[in-house]
């Protein structure tokens, strides 16, 4: 099976894509996905989260307050990295059981933090980089989040830069048009894959 991951950083349109592979029959493994499995009501890092931030993080039914959490993860680097040091290696480990685990000849991994040891850790074959600047992904936020715009900017603000992820994929996706481009980008990208009529 080949394992290509999807990189782009907030309002990048990584959703979009997405959208589009999994409507072609592909598989794919979404980290924001297994995120929001991994920190459910009981397992261990939701647990290991209460123990290190208090219940501040609980919303009134006693599951993770989301929003509340990205409001410390986005305004203090220290907790940030409280945060991904708890969740992301469990992540990883969920993400890699999937792919061990899938049928195909193709499979992608959608990564908003895309980092160089996932190359090893997901056994990467290769790595699309989806790039919009940042006037456009504010812009995005904004529209179709209706996120405030220093909100968004801090959200920007804390991922790598487009020149740190390009440095590290093997192909860059432009992805500052329309939705119908995006596909054409896709269709092109999967074509030089040679996975241009596979299916997950």
């Amino acid at each position: 099976m080949i394992r290509v991951a999807l990189a782009g950083g907030i309002g990048s349109g990584k959703s979009a894509a997405t959208a589009y592979l999994r409507g072609r029959g592909y598989l794919v493994v979404d980290a924001d996905e297994v995120a929001r499995e991994v920190v459910r009501p009981g397992r261990p890092a939701f647990m290991a989260l209460v123990d290190a931030f208090g219940s501040a993080l609980l919303d009134p039914s006693g599951a993770l307050d989301r929003a509340f959490l990205a409001g410390i993860v986005f305004s203090d680097p220290s907790a940030r990295r409280r945060v991904e040091a708890i969740t992301h290696p469990r992540i990883g480990e969920a993400m890699a059981a999937v792919l061990e685990g899938a049928a195909g000849d193709v499979a992608f991994v959608a990564l908003p933090l895309y980092r160089s040891e996932h190359r090893d850790l997901l056994g990467l074959d290769e790595v699309w980089a989806l790039e919009v600047s940042p006037e456009t992904a504010l812009a995005r936020l904004s529209a179709e989040r209706n996120m405030e715009p220093a909100d968004a900017r801090a959200r920007i603000a804390a991922q790598v830069t487009n020149e740190e992820r390009r440095r590290l994929a093997d192909r860059v996706i432009d992805n500052e048009g329309s939705l119908e481009d995006l596909h054409r980008s896709l269709d092109d990208a999967l074509a030089g894959l040679g996975a241009g009529a596979r299916r997950g």
